[in-house]
C-alpha cells in the first residue's frame, strides 16, 4: 500500500507559465474564475504524467508498507527519484511501530528503479502478520524549474489538452496525445516479466 503523506503545494503549480501557455489574458473581471480552472487541469495532467511514468514530479513524502520484501537483499521502490528515505519501521500484529537501525539499510538512487537495500546480507525481519513501512521523499524539487524540460513541456501540452475538451460532449477525446506520449516516453520505466519487456 502506497499513500501521500504530504500534499502538493498549490503554490508549486506553474498556473501563470500555464495561462500564458494558453494565451490567455490578464486583467479582465473573469481572472479568478479561471484560476481553480487551470489548477484542476494542471493537476489532473500532473497526476496522469506521474502515473504513466512512476516519477514524481514536485517533491512530496510517501509512505509504503509491505507485507513481505520481495527480496531479502534489496526492495525496490515504486516511485522515483527518490531523495531520501526518512525511516524504515517494522510494524507488529498489533500494529505497534519500531524503527529499524539506519545502518541495517540504504537508499540505492536511480533514475527508474531505486531500491532499499540491505547494509549486509539481509534487510531486517519483518513480523508475523505484520508489515514494514518505508517512508521517503520522492522528487524532481520543490520548484516547478527544477523539473526537467520535457516533463514540464508534457504537463503543460496535457493540461491543455484537458482544458480544452473539458466539457461533457467532449469526454470521447484521446486521453493521452501523441505529442505528450512521446516526451514522456524516455521517462518511463522498463519493466522485464515472463514476457519480455514492457
Amino acid at each position: 500500500m502506497l499513500i501521500e503523506e504530504t500534499p502538493l503545494d498549490p503554490a508549486a503549480l506553474p498556473v501563470q507559465a500555464f495561462r500564458a501557455h494558453l494565451r490567455l489574458g490578464t486583467g479582465f473581471s473573469q481572472d479568478d474564475l479561471q484560476g481553480p480552472v487551470l489548477e484542476a487541469v494542471l493537476r489532473a495532467a500532473l497526476a496522469a504524467i506521474e502515473a504513466r511514468t512512476a516519477k514524481i514530479l514536485l517533491a512530496r513524502d510517501f509512505a509504503l508498507s509491505l507485507p513481505a520484501w520481495a527480496e531479502p537483499c534489496g526492495q525496490p521502490l515504486p516511485l522515483a527519484p527518490v531523495t531520501a528515505v526518512h525511516e524504515l519501521a517494522l510494524r507488529d500484529a498489533a500494529g505497534e511501530e519500531r524503527a529499524a537501525a539506519a545502518d541495517t539499510w540504504r537508499l540505492e538512487a536511480d533514475t527508474h528503479r531505486p531500491v532499499l537495500r540491505a547494509a549486509g546480507a539481509a534487510l531486517p525481519a519483518i513480523p508475523a502478520r505484520g508489515a514494514a513501512v518505508i517512508r521517503f521523499a520522492a522528487g524532481f524539487g520543490a520548484a516547478w524549474a527544477e523539473v526537467p524540460a520535457d516533463l514540464r513541456q508534457a504537463v503543460m501540452l496535457l493540461a491543455a489538452h484537458y482544458y480544452e475538451y473539458r466539457d461533457a460532449a467532449s469526454a470521447g477525446a484521446e486521453a493521452m496525445p501523441a505529442a505528450v506520449a512521446g516526451l514522456i516516453g524516455p521517462w518511463r520505466a522498463l519493466r522485464l516479466g515472463a514476457g519480455g519487456a514492457a
